[in-house]
């Protein structure tokens, strides 16, 4: 905290591609999301400019870490990294979805806890901890990546793909035939922070808690995550079922 007052730059990292988080124009270079928005607000309540650090979510740990950056934007306060970085209080809740093939009926997760349902994520995933959880009866298939996972399910290798609906909703506005998106009962939902240096001196959290109550009292981090998704990754406010909340 003492050095962004001193140096009035507050240093986030930004990961190229990453909608709905994270999109840099490649010919001008201005980065867009919710990522960006969230850091030019915080910036603004600093007095301070940002400075965009490029990274990776692999790599987001280590630069916090290394004191490359001072914030991440969208990270999940998992138990293995809140022992080596902190975290802001939540920023929003990402509902978990069942994007499943077409005619594959899904009210509630015990309907998918079967062993003839083949239930396809991203191994080592928000995703996979909750099918761990909640579906131990089901065929579980990890595969390599999220874009593996879809590809199984649109050739027909599987019945349903869980993803957070901040991801599911992006993939079925480019890609309808991949199948039809549900909101299993009871909801699930993942909770997105933002990743901040571990130090001893609690002002950098307080500050971005303070600043974080502010906007949510507000209602600006649903109209935020709402602009871009319609923006970048094309899906309408009209899109999201009543029963997400953000």
């Amino acid at each position: 905290m003492t050095r962004v007052q001193r140096t009035k730059v507050l240093r986030v990292g930004a990961i190229a591609g990453a909608i709905p988080y994270f999109s840099k124009d490649l010919v001008s270079g201005k980065w867009e999301g919710f990522g960006p928005d969230f850091s030019e607000s915080l910036a603004k309540k600093f007095g301070a400019k940002v400075e965009y650090v490029e990274t990776t979510w692999g790599n987001a740990v280590l630069d916090l870490q290394s004191n490359k950056i001072d914030a991440m934007f969208g990270m999940a306060p998992t138990p293995a990294r809140k022992e080596v970085v902190n975290f802001s209080d939540t920023l929003f809740d990402n509902t978990y979805t069942a994007v499943c093939k077409k005619g594959f009926p899904t009210k509630t997760w015990e309907q998918l806890n079967a062993p003839e349902n083949k239930i396809v994520v991203d191994v080592g995933s928000s995703h996979d901890q909750l099918a761990t959880r909640i579906l131990p009866k089901a065929d579980v298939q990890r595969l390599e990546n999220s874009g593996s996972a879809t590809l199984a399910l649109q050739a027909g290798r599987a019945d349903c793909q869980i993803l957070v609906i901040l991801l599911a909703q992006p993939l079925l506005a480019k890609r309808a035939n991949v199948g039809v998106m549900q909101i299993p009962t009871p909801i699930y939902t993942a909770p997105v922070s933002i990743g901040l240096r571990k130090e001893a001196d609690p002002a950098m959290q307080a500050a971005v808690n303070a600043w974080l109550g502010e906007v949510r009292a507000k209602g600006e981090v649903r109209s935020v995550i709402l602009k871009n998704m319609e923006k970048l990754a094309g899906v309408p406010a009209s899109a999201f079922p009543s029963e997400i909340k953000f």
